[in-house]
């Protein structure tokens, strides 16, 4: 009976546990903790790269009719994928060293030059006409 009982507390105090490191991941303004905070840093991240995907499948569509221009978007948009994990590795410093706060390091430079390539494609979405420096064309 009282292996039955010391289950059942186990139990409940796992449970409230979870529930509370769950609403700690959905409170990421006054995270508390290591792994909350890279958790949220995760989640912008994800944000951040969710509106950048939207704004460049807006640019294709407006290159569908321009096969080389569209070639050259994939293969900068390529690189420069490239080019932000790897600065962002590298500002996150060796692994083996990094420690616990290695995710955060890395998701909030991903997130930050996320956004700085989102701006690069919001300009170019609404480059005015005639713009000889814009690579997208007006939308119709």
């Amino acid at each position: 009976m009282r292996l039955l009982l010391s289950s059942l507390a186990t139990l409940i105090l796992a449970t409230s546990l979870l529930a509370g490191a769950a609403r700690a991941a959905d409170d990421c303004a006054n995270a508390q903790d290591q792994t909350t905070m890279n958790e949220c840093a995760g989640k912008d991240f994800t944000a951040a790269d969710k509106k950048l995907n939207d704004a460049y499948k807006q640019i294709e569509a407006r290159l569908k009719d321009d096969a080389a221009s569209k070639k050259l978007l994939v293969e900068a948009q390529r690189a420069w994928v490239a080019f932000r994990d790897t600065e962002c590795k590298f500002q996150g410093g060796p692994i083996d060293m990094a420690g616990t706060i290695y995710p955060m390091v890395v998701a909030n430079c991903q997130t930050s030059l996320t956004n700085d390539r989102l701006k690069d494609f919001h300009e170019y979405l609404n480059c005015p006409e005639g713009d000889l420096n814009c690579p997208v064309p007006t939308a119709q």
